[in-house]
């Protein structure tokens, strides 16, 4: 989709409910203008939305965005005559976008979501990976240590940056905390993540399209109960920490196939095959990962929403909006996210590289 079509208003937002999560605490008192980077994405966009609407009358939201595919300016649309939002539209890996906004709106606290995340994409693209989420968090960290005021600046960053996230906490006492999730969920996720991209599939009356043998285990945590999580460490979290948000809700893709097919009244399915096609797996797909979240629940935060009454919000959702929030969605519905990229996986496995 070409830029200038993310910045037309279609009005298709005026119909979606407006989500946000359920916590809130006493303000900070050193924070006051609250930047969040890649805020038109899918977990920030719930995080600008909660905390523009929950603490409307403590902080000022900035939401900074180049607008990539997966991003929408229908995800903060509503926030757009609130005296507290600013949308920003700018490159998080250029310097002078970043200094600028810290500086126009005298920013003492970041949340940094700006990142490329969909991992097929990376076999195809690796180097817009490294751009965004490398270069990006270390511009991001070089920028906010010389602005005038950083109080609170906050990253959930990919492992990749961590090691120069860590460094700028030590070297120069940037005051930092990082966030590792396991696979949020909701509304609001461009559809070539699992969830969406299997409700949009359906609706389409197509065959859902499995990573290998399905047998590989995901947690999921709600993207309401992962705003919670960003907002109980906001106001409760210490300096300088890791804090992992998990989830009790793990099924494997195979499983998350038969749950969302009774969403669309498929229960059980007699015949799986005629409904699901197992296509070639994604190189190195870990059959397995979670992470240790006691730390974040000894903060007070707890997973509110079970899984299947967050999928029924979900899948609801994308039946309604799936197919108009972002525009043409149909490359994003592939197998694999681009021909190019099953390509190269195929190329890899052929020649013994895999």
């Amino acid at each position: 989709m070409h830029l200038g079509c993310r910045f037309q208003d279609t009005g298709v937002w005026k119909d979606a409910p407006v989500l946000i999560g359920s916590t809130r605490f006493d303000p900070l008192n050193d924070t006051k203008n609250i930047l969040v980077t890649g805020g038109e994405g899918f977990v920030a966009c719930w995080l600008v939305r909660h905390l523009t609407l929950t603490y409307s009358d403590c902080y000022n939201i900035v939401s900074f965005d180049r607008l990539d595919y997966c991003s929408s300016l229908n995800n903060t649309a509503p926030l757009d005559r609130l005296s507290n939002f600013t949308f920003v539209h700018g490159d998080i890996t250029r310097p002078d976008d970043v200094k600028a906004v810290l500086k126009k709106y005298d920013i003492d606290t970041i949340f940094h979501f700006a990142a490329q995340s969909h991992v097929d994409n990376s076999f195809g693209n690796s180097y817009e990976f490294t751009a965004v989420n490398t270069l990006g968090t270390h511009v991001l960290l070089e920028c906010a240590r010389h602005h005038p005021t950083p109080t609170n600046p906050y990253s959930a960053s990919k492992a990749a940056a961590e090691m120069m996230i860590h460094a700028y906490w030590k070297s120069f006492k940037l005051p930092i905390i990082v966030v590792r999730s396991n696979n949020i969920y909701g509304p609001h996720q461009f559809p070539e993540k699992i969830i969406p991209k299997f409700t949009c599939l359906l609706e389409r009356g197509k065959k859902l399209t499995l990573h290998g043998d399905g047998k590989h285990q995901r947690r999921y945590l709600f993207a309401g109960d992962s705003v919670d999580a960003f907002d109980t460490i906001l106001h409760r979290g210490s300096i300088g920490e890791i804090y992992n948000m998990g989830s009790s809700d793990e099924l494997s893709n195979a499983q998350l196939c038969d749950l969302i097919l009774k969403e669309f009244g498929v229960d059980p399915p007699q015949n799986i095959s005629a409904f699901v096609d197992h296509t070639v797996d994604r190189p190195f797909n870990d059959r397995r990962y979670a992470v240790d979240d006691k730390k974040l629940r000894h903060l007070g935060w707890e997973q509110k929403t079970k899984f299947e009454e967050g999928l029924k919000i979900t899948v609801e959702w994308y039946r309604r909006f799936g197919e108009t929030w972002w525009g043409n969605i149909d490359n994003a519905l592939l197998a694999h996210s681009s021909q190019r990229n099953l390509e190269t996986i195929v190329s890899l496995r052929n020649n013994g590289k895999l």
